[in-house]
């Protein structure tokens, strides 16, 4: 009966309930809530569930931010349901420190992770911690922790460098000691030393003693001895205990307090040396590789700062040390002094457009002046550089600086014999690296802003690396900075580099046939097999056969194994087979299982089956597979089932799953369902579960719904999320739109972004703008923009012009800037023409990446007739130039 419940239940069900409340009335479920607030879904799960265990602090904090429910309120309830005292009741009654579950992990010195705003004042514990990765040492806190609450007094002492990880291990430790009710006493008031001397008497039993960074305890000159000779007398007085007494050194304070006196002379820390015998518990500096793996896979289940922090482990794995030092980071970057952020912005803009990592303080030092505004200009003084680098090193957590200095390795492996010899470039001086955290920043925070002027003059005149100008070259084309991309390529082609722009970066709107060829021609005589491909691209479009395969074979002679088979493709389009094999049999000569396939399917046409399948099963011994289901599908077109069904069976038995898949669709069409269902499931078995959704295609085409989804319930039964989608769609055209939202949320929270689209467009559809943006952005973030595209068309189509450029933006701003150019365009043909200029604009200062296709159009059509020069760094129009050599603009 309901009255028989105790107090404790009916505030823990009064609890659950309000939470789950809370997270309905916002439109969550439990998987987007546990991401909003940080926290483990299993955990959001126990906490809105009334048969659960009561929440920590921590959780019922977190959860009532996100849900913006009364946290005083639910945190009474907490307290009710694990039926502890009033804080202040407990300090009335003279015990130490309070119930661990009301102890923030931050108040005691859990270095915040991420880069998120400080907490407001009215959610003070609102801060979110990665997931935790267990590691070795956690298993030795994790045995003191069983033997403590088993009635025995323990110690453990952490020593590891700074921000391994030491204090957030004490914390994850001690939380079964939360659900037991203990006890957390962290004595810091007046100074840790006193506080700790003046009340260690009163430990009572069931209690936590926190010595976080323990030198300030067990070091101090004055009563660090009698400070460890009343933690000693704690653990040895069992009426007092169980404690648990937890501590972190560095290691350097660690041999301090355990090195062994010298004979006569002093032992000032005779009693610290005992305490800790036998006691301390190395915490090591970096992830190995299985912790590397746990990470990840908590990554993978949408822990953002872990996925963040992984991003920037290639250097030996300090993932604790870069999550404890983001948020100082950007702390020293958002207030440092104009000079100083001056200098990490462009070393920011340099690596976000892929120069580096070693930066020149030179190059820095030079681009810095147009970061800064006219009023901190004329405040620099004539040390300026070297006082802002010296703000930039000093470290903060991890041992990580904004910006340090820094030594390249040298390389330890010779040249090969047939590289040409390369000049040393020119020592570019004093070198410093952008600390990887605010590199990670830049690369968000300031993609849509050009670099200024400076910039890329100090590029053009202290960098050396062809790469490097290469890259700026082509950045600055990208953001139709025609000019400096025109001289920044020239300087680029000076040093050595052989690549070609990826279009002439001269002020025309049309580069003639005869410039660009002639542009090519020069990278190609600096040893560029790409230029000699787009020659013979170039001379194969005019007609010139005979000049097209004399470039192809120039390529071939610089070490181009693919241009024979290119040349294979232009012999045996002139009829010459005979040709066109020879050609291959090189390719296969030298190791090309490509061209096994294409050999293989000339041997077939010219009906030499037995050697065409000999061939391809040679490809297929040499992990080229595909050679086989090639041949199958050249059968299949002359109408031989039988032939390709054995070709791809040959393929199946060499591990290619897509033969099963196409085996099981052969089947099916001639009416055998049992075999072909029988194949699709060896496929999906085999972790392919597409097959069974290529059969329910085939028998939704047929007709035969039920079979279908029959179907695509067996592939989602596997696993496989793409199923999920498909059967939403099955059962919205069947009527069923809340069971087909159900089966898309599903697919969604497992990664399917595709389901993310679906219900961004179902929600526009049902006239929720906000809701379905939110669902398009969230799929964008995981690098599908095919929601903001279409809900920018739906938009389009209802005459909500700013709704769709809005949505284009944002598309744009994730990588995908087909449906801008659509949107210029349009605008364009309607004569609005400021619309169309102020998308185009965002296009040039983003510098978004375009396909050569869009690219053309584009600049045909848009950007040279806006800027037929091109743009100046700060986004005026350039004034007219002319290159050397470039004929004269149209």
């Amino acid at each position: 009966m309901y009255d028989e419940k105790s107090a404790e239940t009916l505030a823990a069900e009064d609890l659950s309930r309000g939470l789950d409340e809370g997270r309905a009335r916002a439109g969550l479920n439990q998987t987007q809530l546990a991401q909003r607030a940080g926290l483990a879904r299993a955990t959001v799960n126990q906490a809105l569930s009334t048969n659960g265990p009561v929440p920590s602090v921590d959780t019922v904090t977190a959860l009532a931010r996100v849900l913006k429910l009364p946290l005083a309120e639910l945190l009474v309830l907490r307290r009710d349901a694990k039926g502890e005292k009033d804080p202040a009741a407990a300090m009335a009654s003279g015990a130490l420190g309070r119930p661990i579950g009301q102890w923030e992990p931050h108040e005691l010195e859990v270095h915040p992770a991420g880069p998120g705003a400080s907490p407001s004042p009215d959610a003070p514990k609102a801060r979110a911690l990665p997931g935790y990765v267990s590691r070795t040492h956690d298993q030795v806190l994790a045995d003191a922790v069983r033997n403590a609450a088993a009635g025995c007094s323990r110690i453990v002492v952490l020593v590891g460098t700074s921000s391994t990880g030491k204090t957030r291990a004490c914390w994850e430790a001690v939380q079964p000691l939360a659900q037991e009710g203990w006890r957390l006493w962290h004595p810091f008031d007046p100074t840790r030393a006193e506080a700790a001397l003046a009340d260690l008497n009163r430990v009572g039993p069931r209690t936590v003693v926190w010595l976080n960074e323990a030198q300030h305890y067990l070091g101090d000159r004055a009563v660090g001895e009698r400070i460890a000779a009343a933690v000693h007398r704690l653990l040895l007085e069992q009426e007092r205990g169980p404690v648990l007494v937890l501590g972190t050194l560095w290691p350097e304070y660690a041999h301090q307090y355990t090195a062994l006196p010298a004979p006569g002379g002093p032992d000032p820390h005779s009693r610290v040396r005992e305490l800790l015998a036998g006691r301390t518990q190395t915490v090591p500096d970096a992830f190995d590789t299985e912790a590397l793996s746990r990470a990840a896979a908590l990554a993978d289940q949408g822990d953002q700062l872990l996925a963040g922090a992984l991003t920037r482990a290639y250097d030996g794995g300090r993932v604790t040390q870069d999550l404890a030092g983001a948020p100082e980071l950007l702390r020293r970057y958002e207030q440092a002094s104009p000079p100083a952020r001056a200098l990490l912005e462009a070393a920011m803009d340099a690596r976000y457009l892929v120069v580096g990592p070693h930066l020149s303080q030179a190059f820095l030092t030079d681009a810095a002046p147009d970061y800064l505004s006219q009023h901190d200009y004329d405040q620099l003084t004539d040390d300026w550089a070297e006082l802002a680098y010296a703000e930039l090193a000093e470290p903060v957590h991890g041992k990580q600086a904004p910006l340090r200095r820094t030594t390249p390795r040298p390389p330890r492996r010779p040249s090969a014999p047939t590289s040409p010899f390369v000049p040393a470039p020119p020592s570019a001086g004093s070198l410093v690296r952008l600390a990887d955290y605010l590199e990670q920043h830049g690369r968000t925070a300031r993609r849509s802003l050009c670099p200024p002027a400076t910039f890329w003059h100090a590029a053009h005149t202290h960098l050396t690396d062809p790469a490097d100008l290469s890259a700026l070259a082509r950045a600055a084309g990208e953001r139709h900075r025609l000019q400096w991309a025109h001289h920044l390529w020239q300087r680029a082609a000076e040093l050595g580099d052989t690549s070609i722009p990826p279009q002439p970066a001269v002020p025309q709107r049309k580069v003639p046939y005869g410039e660009v060829e002639n542009s090519l021609q020069q990278a190609a005589a600096r040893g560029s097999t790409i230029a000699l491909t787009q020659l013979a691209a170039l001379r194969e479009e005019a007609g010139d056969q005979e000049g097209a395969e004399r470039f192809h074979r120039q390529a071939v002679d610089h070490g181009d194994d693919h241009a024979l088979i290119r040349l294979a493709r232009l012999r045996e389009k002139a009829g010459d087979r005979d040709g066109a094999e020879s050609l291959l049999q090189q390719a296969v000569d030298h190791g090309n299982t490509f061209a096994m396939g294409h050999l293989a399917a000339i041997r077939e046409k010219s009906g030499n089956r037995e050697g065409a399948e000999a061939l391809a099963r040679q490809a297929a011994d040499h992990d080229n597979g595909a050679a086989l289901t090639y041949l199958a599908r050249v059968r299949e077109d002359v109408g031989d089932r039988n032939g390709a069904e054995s070709l791809l069976r040959q393929a199946g038995d060499r591990g290619d799953i897509h033969a099963h898949a196409r085996l099981a669709q052969l089947r099916e069409l001639v009416g055998d369902r049992e075999g072909a269902e029988a194949l699709a499931e060896r496929a999906t078995s085999r972790g392919h579960a597409f097959a069974l959704i290529q059969l329910a295609r085939l028998r939704e085409e047929a007709g035969n719904r039920a079979a279908a989804e029959d179907l695509v319930q067996r592939a989602a039964d596997h696993g496989d999320t793409d199923a999920l989608p498909y059967l939403a769609r099955l059962r919205d055209e069947a009527g069923d739109r809340a069971a087909a939202e159900n089966l898309l949320q599903q697919a969604a929270e497992r990664g399917n972004t595709y389901a993310h689209v679906r219900l961004a467009v179902m929600r526009e559809e049902a006239g929720d703008a906000v809701g379905a943006e939110t669902l398009a952005l969230r799929a964008a973030d995981l690098r599908d923009t095919r929601g903001l595209t279409r809900l920018g068309e739906l938009r389009e189509e209802a005459g909500d012009r700013e709704g769709a450029e809005a949505m284009a933006r944002h598309a744009a701003d994730h990588g995908s800037i087909s449906f801008l150019v659509h949107l210029i365009q349009t605008r364009e043909a309607t004569g609005d023409h400021d619309r169309a200029e102020g998308m185009a604009r965002h296009i040039a200062d983003r510098g978004c990446p375009l396909q050569l296709s869009e690219l053309a159009e584009l600049r045909t059509d848009v950007f040279f007739k806006l800027w037929p020069y091109g743009l100046d760094p700060d986004g005026t129009p350039t004034p007219p130039w002319q290159p050397p050599g470039a004929s004269v603009p149209r």
